[in-house]
């Protein structure tokens, strides 16, 4: 998963130059709050895919001399009673409803999201695997 943090984050990087650029020169708080969100999306596209990379290392997909049945076998495990895409669609709500409306509630929306994609990328952290026993 390195190329892809590298991939995303060079794609949040551009997203977050042109937001500045726009911003700066436009005036116009709409395309910028655009610039900004797609800033946003990509890196934390980004970071999950660090933090996945830095977890488990090379993937059978990455290497070259790889044999197919090296890579077979499950995707990955899905948590069925997970409250965190809760938590970060309640926090992201928030921060967009705090774009309107104010300051404050755009904080407080942002705290909730970055607590709730925390506790999705680092929600099995504890365990060597991944998985939960």
């Amino acid at each position: 998963m390195k190329a892809e943090s590298l991939l995303f984050g060079g794609v949040a990087l551009f997203f977050a130059g042109i937001a500045a650029l726009y911003g700066g020169w436009s005036a116009e708080p709409a395309g910028t709050a655009v610039l900004v969100v797609a800033f946003l999306m990509a890196a934390v596209v980004s970071f999950f895919s660090a933090v996945q990379y830095r977890r488990r290392g090379v993937r059978p997909q990455d290497r070259g001399d790889v044999e197919v049945a090296e890579a077979a076998g499950p995707v990955e495990f899905f948590p069925p009673e997970s409250r965190w895409p809760v938590v970060t669609a309640a926090g992201f709500a928030l921060a967009a409803t705090g774009v309107v409306f104010g300051l404050w509630l755009f904080l407080i929306g942002a705290a909730v999201l970055a607590r709730g994609v925390l506790g999705l990328v680092f929600q099995y952290a504890d365990r060597d695997s991944g998985r939960p026993e």
